[in-house]
């Protein structure tokens, strides 16, 4: 059985910034909740291969993936192809009056029959939460000018550059 999970945030940001943002692996521990990403060498492209470590209470697992589709500013898609998480995840940026939407989906395989079933019963509104909460996060990270390390807000275009 497959599962659909999908959120959207509206981002005050062009959609370059809002999507540069969601596929800096790096960036990922500071918005995505109890989870960091490393990157093989070699920069984004389709077959760039990813983990992500997900720990909470002393429990965690790994979630290797493989970008399946990278088409900058709009679109990325990652396999999930691990021993816990089986699926695919995508990320699709939109341009919208002010800034951007930012969807991400998860359509993920859910192992162990019935009771995969039955455990997501329990789980699904709480990924679901994760999802949600960490979108805020990297919307509150873009909108204040502090993704990719910044220490202090974006320039406005209106502002001198001095300012």
């Amino acid at each position: 059985m497959t599962v659909r999970l999908r959120e959207r945030v509206a981002i005050a940001a062009p959609p370059e910034r809002v999507f540069a943002a969601a596929v800096d692996w790096e960036l990922h521990g500071r918005w995505v909740l109890f989870t960091k990403v490393t990157a093989e060498p070699g920069g984004h492209r389709v077959g760039e291969r990813l983990v992500a470590a997900t720990r909470l209470a002393g429990i965690g697992f790994s979630d290797p993936m493989e970008v399946t589709r990278w088409e900058p500013p709009r679109t990325i898609e990652v396999r999930h192809f691990g021993p816990v998480v089986n699926g695919r995840g995508i990320f699709v940026v939109d341009p919208a009056p002010g800034g951007s939407w930012l969807t991400w989906t998860e359509e993920l395989a859910l192992p162990l029959g019935v009771l995969g079933r039955i455990g997501f019963v329990l789980v699904g509104p709480l990924f679901r939460l994760m999802l949600r909460v960490s979108l805020r996060r990297l919307a509150r990270l873009v909108e204040q000018g502090r993704e990719q390390g910044r220490d202090r807000p974006a320039r406005r275009s209106d502002e001198p550059l001095g300012g």
